[in-house]
């Protein structure tokens, strides 16, 4: 059966994740005046702040750290770091965070190119684990809202990639099935080991060429390189 269906991840797939997170970070560094509490350089809040939050969105993909609490927790422990005890600060610092990313606008390179070329001929999609009310701000404020069919949220579906049931989930929703369908993501345990699981294609997208043993369909390093697969 042909493909009729392509699944996209959005973060760090088509909305460049690092590049707003890290504008918005260093923009929340100065409107809290954190350099007058003691963290001399946004840099050095950003780099202690990655790490911290990868800890609690493992934590949170495994459902051991809520989303209430992830979004001031990773604040918190962020500056805990540096030796500020301060809850509500978090608390504000992570809402902040929450309410302003979204309306950054940086997206990879290509990604409007791509899904120009790709809508004509195929039904596209969205499957992200980002908050629900994060990703539609992001998708509409970016320029992505009219390229897709339907958008599938963890949220909505009541579970996180790779779990099968958000890949099942969005199959139904869109009106696909595994042979007709591909998933694209830039993560390999949540986008490709999620759809190999239920039996999908995927396309890995490595733009940064981590060696891996992909046990995706494909592996791209730009994403004008998936045109090349299906146009």
């Amino acid at each position: 059966m042909s493909i009729k269906h392509l699944f996209f991840d959005l973060d760090r797939t088509l909305w460049d994740f690092e590049t707003n997170s890290f504008n918005e970070l260093v923009n929340l560094y100065h409107c809290h005046n954190l350099h007058q509490k003691g963290i001399s350089l946004s840099e050095e809040f950003v780099k202690v702040y990655k790490k911290i939050n990868e800890k609690c969105w493992e934590r949170y993909r495994e459902n051991t750290l809520s989303k209430e609490n992830l979004r001031f927790e990773r604040f918190k422990q962020t500056l805990e770091y540096f030796g500020i005890y301060d809850l509500e600060l978090s608390i504000k610092i992570g809402d902040d965070y929450v309410k302003n990313s979204p309306y950054r606008t940086i997206l990879i390179p290509n990604a409007i190119e791509l899904l120009s070329e790709l809508q004509p001929i195929y039904k596209l999609h969205i499957i992200t684990n980002g908050f629900q009310e994060v990703q539609h701000v992001k998708i509409n404020q970016s320029g992505l809202a009219n390229f897709f069919t339907i958008v599938v949220t963890s949220e909505m579906a009541g579970a996180k990639k790779p779990n099968p049931l958000i890949f099942n989930y969005a199959l139904e929703k869109a009106g696909a099935n595994l042979e007709n369908s591909v998933m694209i993501g830039d993560d390999l345990n949540t986008d490709i080991k999620g759809a190999v699981n239920v039996g999908m294609k995927s396309i890995y997208f490595n733009p940064n060429k981590r060696t891996n043993n992909s046990i995706a369909w494909k592996e791209v390093v730009t994403l004008m390189e998936i045109k090349d697969i299906f146009l």
